[in-house]
């Protein structure tokens, strides 16, 4: 094999590619004149290598994760030939596939690969390119020419501008995937705020939203930029109503846009923007007039944006939106079951995990039960048990301190969760319950438990249980202390 004349052959084209694709394809097509072996070039877009050409395989992984970055472990792809040698830009030669750990199967009869990284002018890997032979051959040769051919092939695509970028409609399925992964709101908004920058090519976004105590920013990203910050600066000096109008002229004209001509003064609501810098402007409605508010993306450049782009913001917005609501259902969902119907307390649930923390000498357990509730059932009907049980639990969340927690265990029996330094606090708070329930008209009785040292939380609450019959056994409407 004559590794100069394939040198010379392979790259023969690569001058005049007017396209990274084609730089690539034209590459692999000319290798396999050469030689038996499936040819696979990946560039990195993104987070990923995604083939751009390839030949000759009977399946070809259209992409390979470039890293790991932020991936949990049991999420972690499985390494391959093609990411290590482009996480250490250091050339890969496999004489058998089936001692590499590493090596991803694409035909059952491939016994060598060879992977080299491609760089950019600058030494830095964009991508591989990886032969694999199911036949003898010697790799050293084909080492020093594959080598070579990488290092013109990232030449060429230096000189045409590098890998190829996302396309438009894989950025706003990248970034919706994103949104709908988002498990909180700050969260989604960072993701919001993210791709409208990506999608727009603006440096700057920021998202007014109208709340109950009228419209806010968004908090802080992580990387929010000069710009931003002095756009979120102006906006928060302009003031709510200024903040209103901004809100109400986008949900009443629709999303607007500049067009990069110097000359023409803002309309009034921009004008905290242009103090801040920003010589072009995206504005997109969020959500609803009552409800929404509006998504501010900005530039300090005189750029003019195309409507395609501000199209897809809206697109994103919508999504963004979308994936609110989604939360704050979820939210809703998960409070409702967590929380008693009747009484809006919290209840088994949660309450296991709340004494699951208990903290030995500290945390009191007051047991509470209500007196002669079965009576009040039976003469008066359950409705008349419901507005009672009500009325107790507000009373008594009334009496406990700043951070005490209560709990509905049961039809009438109610947990209280306290922090206390000694036991005696622990009855103090026990007797503002009872006065409490007194004011109502009713009587509760209490019995108080501290976990002991190595004692379980269920033991705990059996022992403020014990503690709770026994004021039952002593007349009822007192207060019991278990021993430590």
């Amino acid at each position: 094999m004559d590794h100069e004349r394939v040198l010379r052959d392979v790259t023969a084209r690569l001058p005049t590619a007017s396209t990274v694709p084609e730089a690539c394809q034209w590459t692999v097509a000319a290798l396999a004149r050469h030689t038996p072996a499936t040819a696979t070039i990946l560039l990195r877009v993104h987070d990923r290598l995604r083939c751009v050409a390839a030949t000759g395989a009977w399946q070809v992984f259209s992409h390979v994760p470039a890293t790991t970055d932020g991936a949990p472990a049991h999420h972690r792809p499985e390494p391959s030939v093609v990411r290590r040698v482009y996480a250490s830009g250091e050339t890969a030669a496999v004489p058998d596939v089936a001692a590499d750990p590493d090596y991803l199967p694409v035909r059952p009869d491939v016994t060598a690969e060879l992977c080299v990284p491609v760089r950019d002018p600058d030494g830095h890997p964009i991508g591989v390119l990886d032969l694999q032979w199911s036949e003898p051959v010697g790799l050293t040769p084909w080492r020093e020419t594959a080598e070579r051919l990488a290092d013109r092939l990232g030449a060429r695509i230096a000189a045409l501008g590098g890998p190829p970028a996302e396309s438009r409609s894989e950025k706003l399925l990248r970034h919706a995937a994103a949104f709908t992964a988002a498990p909180t709101d700050w969260d989604l908004t960072t993701a919001a705020i993210a791709a409208a920058r990506d999608v727009s090519a603006l440096a700057a976004a920021v998202l007014v939203l109208t709340g109950r105590r009228g419209p806010q920013l968004n908090a802080p990203t992580d990387t929010p930029g000069e710009l931003e910050a002095r756009i979120r600066a102006e906006l928060a000096e302009a003031g709510p109503v200024a903040l209103d109008r901004m809100i109400d002229r986008a949900h009443r004209y629709g999303s607007a846009y500049t067009l990069g001509e110097a000359g023409h003064p803002p309309t009034e609501e921009y004008l905290p923007l242009t103090r801040a810098g920003a010589r072009t402007l995206v504005a997109v409605p969020v959500g609803t007039p009552t409800a929404g508010g509006v998504l501010l993306v900005a530039d300090e450049r005189l750029l003019r944006p195309d409507p395609t782009t501000v199209n897809l913001i809206e697109l994103l917005a919508g999504q963004a939106w979308t994936c609110r609501d989604r939360l704050r259902t979820l939210a809703r969902l998960r409070e409702q079951a967590n929380s008693d119907p009747l009484t809006g307390l919290r209840h088994t649930g949660p309450f296991g995990q709340r004494i699951a923390s208990a903290t030995p000498g500290r945390t009191a357990l007051l047991a509470i039960d209500v007196d002669g509730f079965k009576d009040v059932n039976d003469t008066y009907g359950h409705q008349a048990g419901d507005r009672l049980l009500v009325g107790l639990a507000r009373a008594l969340e009334g009496a406990l301190r700043q951070g005490d927690e209560l709990y509905r265990t049961g039809g009438d029996e109610f947990v209280a969760v306290i922090e206390v330094s000694r036991p005696e606090e622990a009855v103090r708070i026990a007797e503002r319950l009872t006065e409490a329930a007194r004011r109502t008209g009713r009587t509760i009785s209490v019995g108080v438990a501290l976990p002991r040292p190595g004692e379980t939380p269920e033991r705990t609450l059996h022992r403020a249980d014990q503690a709770l019959y026994a004021v039952k056994r002593h007349g009822r409407d007192g207060i019991h202390l278990s021993a430590a």
